[in-house]
């Protein structure tokens, strides 16, 4: 099979996911393919390692674990089961603390933290699609970081359900989290990577 004999239109489930192997990289929001931009540029790839190195570096002998994509992240809705769970992302990078969310294929259930570095070949559908799926599932805090803009958007959800942002993160600020007590970063770090 090819990515081309897929019908588009249909409805997929992760158990679909797992039998496919397509040189194209996919996630699927609500049974739904997304592809995934091609290889990211390589400033994606400094700004990404630099965050995780420096997540990786602060937790080390601590409870949580931080990912790196591709790393498969399931957010089922009712049953765990791979032919009920619709949604699959491989978030740039995720924080995930309760570690019983963690399995051999990655993480089922939704991370504390999700990082994704946005990059030209994002289209709004499919950052808004990911935006409801992380508000949805619980995710604790969502960064959402643009290199264009040089800023992190930080989304903390609030105990109504839903995402709320602060301001963004610029050059002279630095970025806390309560999910991880102590860790700073300072923002113009992230940009001084090119």
């Amino acid at each position: 099979m090819q990515f081309s004999d897929l019908d588009l239109d249909k409805t997929y489930s992760y158990a679909d996911y797992l039998k496919w192997r397509f040189d194209e990289r996919l996630e699927l929001i609500k049974g739904k393919i997304f592809k995934m931009t091609p290889v990211p540029n390589r400033f994606h790839q400094d700004y990404t390692g630099f965050l995780y190195y420096s997540i990786y570096n602060f937790l080390k002998h601590q409870s949580c674990k931080v990912y790196i994509a591709p790393f498969d992240v399931r957010f089922p809705k009712e049953s765990k089961s791979d032919k009920q769970v619709y949604t699959v992302l491989q978030p740039d990078i995720c924080v995930i603390c309760d570690l019983s969310k963690l399995d051999e294929r990655g993480c089922i259930g939704a991370p504390d933290i999700v990082i994704e570095i946005l990059s030209p070949g994002n289209s709004k559908k499919e950052m808004s699609n990911k935006f409801d799926v992380y508000q949805e599932h619980g995710v604790k805090e969502y960064w959402m970081v643009s290199p264009i803009e040089k800023n992190l958007v930080k989304y903390i959800l609030h105990p109504d359900g839903l995402f709320y942002a602060n301001r963004p993160f610029i050059e002279g600020n630095v970025l806390t989290t309560a999910v991880l007590p102590g860790f700073e970063l300072k923002i113009e770090d992230i940009f001084n990577q090119d």
